[in-house]
């Protein structure tokens, strides 16, 4: 009997080697995190893959997995562990070897296979792992499924079966770019940095964009998981300083910039500004709404209030619906609603039927970049930019809190900002519009600068966004009432960057 996990063991121990570690609070809203070695161990890498195929037979799916890594030094030894847990429950594998996270949801469909469990920490430092987990096509798992999934390993309920087989999938990134790049090339000739961070998507996303005419500068493409530049997070600024360096030494027209398993993408214009990818989502809901017009389109709680009131995409009958942010919520929000596209601040995006499968795929979102400049040819990215109406938004702020008081914070600043509200308190010297809280807390004054506090669902952390249509001081004036009311229980760390 596999033995069950315990949350803390310490290496270079008897324990460490004979019992599996698994920290309870890495199981996240919608995939799983741990610092390899302190939360999580190898063994308790195989109890989580026993869990994952005891869920799968718990849910009717059928035991039949797609699975791949991310290039960092340990993900190999890691996919190797579930992949044994996987198989001592009864699960077919099959294995797609060095990947990117889109990669594998494409093989979902490819292969037929009707689950997924992808080895990646994403963009996170070095040292951290994680395993992304799907079992409906093109919908990774939420809370309901991530929870069960905790409670079947921590408990060690763990259901044995015969019939485990692994099969190794030869030369599988030659059929994912194929099928993004079976299409016409684009008629404009664009000069193209594509930034990688020595990410894993380095190996895939310049030839990719190669392949559908664009000449490509390459940007810490090689791959090394030691990230010894920056780690590949296009909603970094660090990340984005580079791109945009790159940009303006080589005259290109975009700075493409994928993070490290390349499910997400951050764009630089042809000035060398970087461009948040809320705003990137707004020019591409405006430029697909003009050939699919009355389009639906879903976005996170993080994103420009300029999805609701544009005046352009008033015009072509938009919809748009503000969702929770998390690739695992969005996706599902997208098929539910059978969204055109979906969108996050962050650089997930995710397009439907017919201009995708429903899943978030950084490549993609480049290629209809590229498409987007295109059939715009006369203007710049910048102009399109220009285009937009003007807000001032700050970047995804990230303050330190601990992952196990970090919702009890959200908790009570959004309880604050309802007292407010109903009290009729004034913000920023205005009477507060609207309070969402449907991930976090999003409020809004009468002249349209708002912020968001939410719990980050990955990393033991708060997100911190304001944005305003009226200044630039207006914009930082919220966000120093925001931290002013974070601050009021001693439990907020240092930001990772401010406005």
């Amino acid at each position: 009997m596999f033995p069950k996990p315990v949350a803390r063991l310490y290496p270079n121990t008897l324990e460490f080697e004979t019992l599996p570690m698994v920290k309870p609070t890495g199981f996240r809203e919608y995939d799983a995190r741990w610092l390899f070695g302190s939360e999580l161990n190898l063994m308790g890498v195989q109890a989580l893959g026993m869990g994952l195929g005891t869920l799968l037979g718990e849910m009717g799916v059928k035991k039949e997995v797609v699975t791949g890594h991310d290039f960092r030094s340990y993900s190999t030894s890691i996919k190797q562990a579930l992949i044994l847990g996987m198989m001592s429950a009864g699960v077919k594998v099959h294995d797609i070897g060095l990947a990117l996270s889109p990669m594998a949801y494409f093989a979902q469909f490819e292969l037929d296979v009707p689950a997924v469990a992808m080895v990646t920490a994403s963009h996170n430092d070095n040292g951290w792992t994680g395993v992304k987990m799907g079992a409906n096509r093109p919908v990774t798992f939420g809370p309901d499924e991530m929870g069960r999934l905790r409670d079947i390993v921590l408990s060690g309920a763990y259901q044995y079966a015969g019939g485990g087989e692994y099969i190794y999938v030869d030369d599988f990134p030659k059929r994912y770019l194929a099928d993004l790049t079976n299409r016409p090339k684009i008629k404009r000739k664009l000069r193209v940095v594509a930034a990688c961070g020595n990410g894993t998507a380095g190996a895939f996303a310049p030839q990719m964009l190669e392949a559908i005419g664009c000449e490509v500068i390459p940007l810490d493409t090689n791959l090394d998981h030691s990230f010894p530049r920056y780690n590949p997070n296009p909603e970094d600024m660090e990340m984005l300083h580079a791109m945009a360096h790159a940009v303006k030494e080589h005259g290109a027209d975009v700075g493409l910039g994928f993070d490290g398993d390349g499910d997400r993408c951050g764009v630089v214009d042809n000035n060398g500004d970087e461009i948040f990818a809320d705003k990137i989502g707004v020019m591409l809901a405006r430029d697909l709404a003009k050939i699919y017009p009355n389009a639906q389109f879903v976005v996170d709680v993080k994103s420009t209030g300029l999805f609701a009131n544009d005046p352009v995409l008033q015009s072509l009958g938009v919809k748009t619906d503000y969702w929770k942010t998390g690739h695992s919520y969005i996706k599902r929000r997208v098929s539910e609603l059978n969204a055109l596209a979906g969108f996050e601040k962050s650089g997930h995006f995710f397009f439907n039927t017919p201009i995708g499968r429903g899943y978030d795929d950084g490549l993609l979102t480049a290629l209809h970049v590229c498409d987007m400049l295109d059939r715009n040819h006369g203007k710049s990215l910048s102009d399109l930019y220009a285009d937009l109406p003007k807000t001032w938004g700050s970047p995804t702020m990230s303050p330190h809190c601990a992952d196990e008081v970090k919702y009890q914070v959200v908790e009570r600043v959004t309880a604050h900002i309802h007292a407010m509200f109903a009290n009729h308190e004034q913000l920023l010297g205005q009477a507060i519009t609207s309070v969402v809280t449907v991930n976090g807390v999003r409020v809004t004054c009468s002249d349209g600068t708002w912020g968001l506090v939410r719990a980050s669902s990955n990393k033991p952390e708060l997100v911190v966004v304001v944005e305003s249509p009226a200044s630039e001081a207006q914009m930082k004036a919220m966000f120093h009432v925001l931290d002013g009311i974070l601050r009021q229980g001693g439990e907020v760390g240092a930001y990772n960057q401010t406005v």
